[in-house]
């Protein structure tokens, strides 16, 4: 008889959803990692490249990026009649394909066709991939959206901190063939990327819209619950830009802090959404309806603009640490907000509508984008506390009108206990 002692060890089986998840995570990360290692450094290459001077090449690109803006509604109507799988692997194939085309810029007409596709294949993705990620949860278990889309950021924030890093670290030469390989090694982890998702990421059961009912965009603008939520959300996105957008200026200008410490502050909120993600979603999904999340993550972003406000205060010696902690916040704030918006997004719409519902959520980032800079440069301009002023009354709108949509919106509940495991 064989001796139970030298018997192989049995192998634990992986937990239910990890084969779906490897393949979209993986593509989330390396698709993440090829935007971290280039993107930032996009102007950079530009005034390198090509002899046109910064004002011209940012009202370039500026102009490039706004002809892609119409792009997420003509995405959200493929995504409901194909599935978004497809549409993701194209968007990042663009992408790549984008990158190509900046080793060719060598003037105006090149560099607006190369940021063209390139912002091209950024928007298609960004206006797919929530609904592919919420297909992939439903297909694992119920109710796990919030838990896909809260990995699925710490995976994106660790891929697009890393390529930076990267970046940061080999454009300290300051050569122009470091940039080429830059590029190209952003263009090849697109086009890898692309591939995964077309080939390895399983595919889901689609629900495609019906011919008649409650579909598409003439539904979605009789849906006031959704249209309300969208306004809510466009003043919490103003929230969750601001603070790539003002923290930089507010240290060097307004606290006549040390040019190195905007980079290690938001290196530190890169960290927090990287490593705290999941484990803060959880804390929060168990207690809370979605809403009453996104209502307090409002609330932690107020007290992220008092902190900051109240930086003016402190001895100069005080002023980094503190706002260590004030960057802390502003992160728990992100955590407990994004996975529920995205989640709740998801969920509130009608069967064969998700695309069209979460590409139409996306105006909510691209608003905020447009907005956030020249409403911070006007009230910079006049005084260094406007800015938080502004913005904490935002925040606090914002959480009041979240509470007052709770009880419109289906899918607001908190998770049951048999399924938060």
């Amino acid at each position: 008889m064989r001796n139970p002692e030298s018997a192989p060890p049995t192998r634990t089986a992986p937990p239910p959803g990890t084969r779906i998840r490897r393949p979209l995570f993986a593509a989330v990360a390396v698709e993440s990692l090829g935007t971290g290692l280039y993107l930032p450094l996009a102007l950079l290459y530009f005034l390198k490249a090509t002899h046109l001077d910064l004002g011209t090449i940012g009202l370039l690109v500026s102009m490039a990026t706004a002809l892609t803006l119409p792009l997420p509604l003509a995405v959200g109507w493929l995504v409901d009649r194909i599935g978004p799988r497809w549409v993701v692997a194209a968007g990042q194939a663009l992408q790549g394909i984008g990158f190509l085309c900046y080793l060719a810029v060598s003037g105006a007409a090149s560099l607006v066709a190369a940021v063209l596709v390139t912002t091209a294949g950024l928007r298609i993705y960004w206006s797919s991939v929530f609904a592919l990620i919420a297909d992939q949860a439903d297909a694992d278990r119920p109710d796990a959206k919030d838990e896909w889309f809260a990995r699925t950021t710490m995976v994106r924030e660790a891929g697009a901190g890393g390529g930076a890093l990267l970046a940061g670290a080999l454009l300290g030469t300051d050569s122009l063939r470091v940039h080429h390989a830059l590029i190209l090694a952003s263009a090849v982890a697109m086009l890898a990327a692309a591939l995964v998702v077309a080939f390895l990421v399983p595919p889901v059961p689609h629900h495609a819209p019906p011919a008649e009912g409650r579909s598409g965009y003439r539904a979605l603008l009789r849906d006031r619950p959704f249209l309300g939520l969208i306004g809510t959300c466009t003043i919490f996105a103003l929230c969750s830009t601001f603070l790539a957008l003002s923290l930089p200026v507010y240290l060097v200008e307004g606290l006549s802090a040390p040019g190195w410490a905007p980079g290690a502050l938001l290196a530190l909120n890169t960290l927090l959404l990287a490593t705290c993600t999941g484990t803060v979603t959880r804390f929060v999904r168990r207690r809370w309806s979605r809403p009453r999340a996104m209502a307090t993550g409002g609330g932690i972003w107020v007290l992220w603009c008092a902190a900051s406000a109240a930086a003016v205060l402190l001895p100069s010696n005080a002023v980094l640490p503190f706002l260590a902690c004030a960057v802390a916040c502003y992160s728990v704030a992100e955590m407990v907000y994004g996975p529920a918006s995205n989640a709740l997004t998801a969920d509130v719409a009608p069967a064969g509508s998700r695309g069209t519902y979460l590409a139409t959520f996306q105006y909510t980032f691209a608003t905020a984008n447009i907005v956030a800079p020249g409403l911070f440069g006007l009230l910079f301009s006049r005084d260094r506390l406007l800015p938080w002023l502004a913005v904490g009354l935002l925040a606090a709108l914002g959480s009041l009108l979240m509470l007052r949509l709770e009880h419109r919106l289906p899918a607001a509940t908190p998770l049951s206990p048999t399924l938060a495991r």
